[in-house]
């Protein structure tokens, strides 16, 4: 086929797509020719074009045409298929790798949460001789300040970038550290200490909302949409892992230096933190409209209540494992917990690509089953090896619940407010938490510890409702393919 001549920047003038004429380029006209009517006809009605995008389509039907005489080979079919293969597929563990560096950054940044977690009441109660609302007040003022801010953070991420979420979030950390080591100056004045103690909680609380939305934000936009379920699995097995962590160092150092020793080590571990994100490529905020909040907090209230319900059997195992076992004589107490956080962080780590393969709600679905198989487990065992086994249960079917309604949040929200859709996403465990746990505390009071496992699970079942009307209801982006 003979080369069209090129035409002159006179030439090209008058004949420019002119949308409200319809008219289009020439390179587009000679394109038309080209391609034989048809693939370039279904470019055009895919993506209109104008001057500025006349390449990007001749490139797509230079992929579908062949040059006119040539039969299609076995190579030729082997190259499309090369070219249409999907980006999850070719290279699976390209995700793992580049989110290590944000993992890195997430156990560090939850370590100092999990340091005060066993310490704090000790503190507040011997210390300070303050009573146990005092305790629970203090304990409890953190969640209540992450699920505050998670809006404000994802609002953040989304317009500064991930990773200056993630460093003003590491600074935060640090401040509520010096807070916790002021509130030390004032122990002759119990009130007083306690005071700034809150203040230096409820700091730590917006660090650690900043810190989760900023890092499940950039993991995101590191590895695509695609593999949202394994990001929010990998950096949730690192901020178990830290918890797990933490809580022993935290005893550790409350054994031999005081609340003084973990209040330094709040102020060290997150600057340590921050010299570790500091040499890492930032990826650029979203741009272009940001919707309004009712419409992402339409898109991902279901999985989020889905996530919260199925939250409820990790509270109940949190909140009540060890003292069922103390009243049941199982020793060790921790042995269902750490049962619990062992299946979980295992099964995050081999089978955290779920979710992305098979699909988020199926994947809950099913994992929503195991949980709840597992709390009824516990209640029913007669010693603590199923009492185990039933924890173990109930870890991995909770691993996966919460990244499998993750990737439905994902696929619902708009990809320019991906950040402000996380921080919405994870509210609903702070509120499952924040409000669930008390809840159960109160049926435990009135008909014993053992029916906090049961009710856990009848409630667990709920989410399975909501997994398979995700099922049924397609995402936006599926209605429109």
């Amino acid at each position: 086929m003979r080369r069209a001549r090129t035409l002159s920047a006179q030439d090209r003038a008058p004949l420019r797509q002119d949308p409200e004429a319809g008219l289009i380029s020439p390179c587009a006209f000679c394109r038309l020719i080209a391609c034989l009517g048809a693939p370039y006809n279904t470019c055009m009605l895919e993506s209109p074009t104008t001057h500025a995008t006349d390449t990007r389509i001749l490139a797509r039907c230079s992929d579908t045409v062949q040059p006119v005489g040539r039969t299609t080979t076995a190579v030729d079919r082997n190259q499309s298929a090369k070219k249409e293969r999907p980006r999850g597929i070719e290279g699976e563990s390209r995700p793992a790798t580049a989110l290590l560096p944000i993992m890195a950054v997430v156990l560090f940044a939850f370590l100092v949460i999990g340091l005060a977690l066993p310490v704090l009441p000790l503190h507040v109660h011997h210390s300070l001789g303050l009573s146990t609302f005092v305790v629970g007040l203090v304990t409890g003022s953190q969640f209540a300040a992450s699920l505050i801010s998670r809006v404000w953070s994802g609002h953040y991420a989304d317009r500064r970038g991930a990773k200056r979420a993630v460093i003003a979030g590491l600074a935060t950390a640090a401040v509520a550290g010096l807070l916790y080591l002021l509130s030390l100056r004032f122990v002759g004045a119990p009130w007083v200490s306690v005071t700034i103690l809150l203040l230096g909680r409820a700091l730590l609380g917006v660090a650690e909302s900043f810190i989760i939305t900023g890092a499940v934000t950039w993991g995101l936009a590191l590895v695509g949409p695609q593999s949202a379920g394994r990001v929010i699995a990998w950096i949730g097995m690192a901020m178990f892992a830290a918890l797990a962590l933490g809580a022993p160092l935290g005893t550790i150092l409350y054994a031999v230096g005081g609340f003084a020793a973990v209040a330094v080590a709040t102020i060290l571990v997150p600057l340590l933190a921050v010299l570790l994100v500091a040499p890492l490529s930032p990826v650029p905020a979203q741009r272009g409209a940001r919707p309004p909040l009712m419409k992402v907090a339409r898109a991902v209230w279901m999985p989020g209540v889905g996530s919260a319900l199925s939250s409820i059997g990790f509270g109940a195992i949190i909140a009540f494992s060890s003292l069922l076992s103390a009243e049941r004589g199982w020793s060790p107490v921790w042995l269902v917990f750490s049962a619990f956080a062992i299946s979980l962080v295992a099964a995050r780590l081999v089978f955290g690509h779920l979710p992305d393969r098979l699909g988020g709600a199926k994947v809950a679905l099913v994992c929503v089953l195991i949980e709840a198989a597992g709390l009824a487990l516990i209640w029913l065992a007669p010693d603590r090896t199923l009492a185990a086994v039933g924890a173990a249960f109930a870890g991995f079917g909770y691993s996966l619940v919460y990244p499998g309604l993750g990737v439905e949040a994902v696929r619902r929200a708009p990809p320019q407010s991906r950040g402000l859709a996380m921080g919405a996403y994870t509210a609903f465990l702070d509120v499952a938490l924040g409000f669930g746990s008390p809840a159960l505390g109160l049926i435990a009071g009135w008909t014993g510890l053992g029916s906090v496992f049961p009710a856990g699970a009848i409630l667990v079942l709920c989410a399975a409702m909501i997994a398979a009307w995700l099922l049924r209801v397609p995402s936006p982006k599926e209605k429109q393919s």
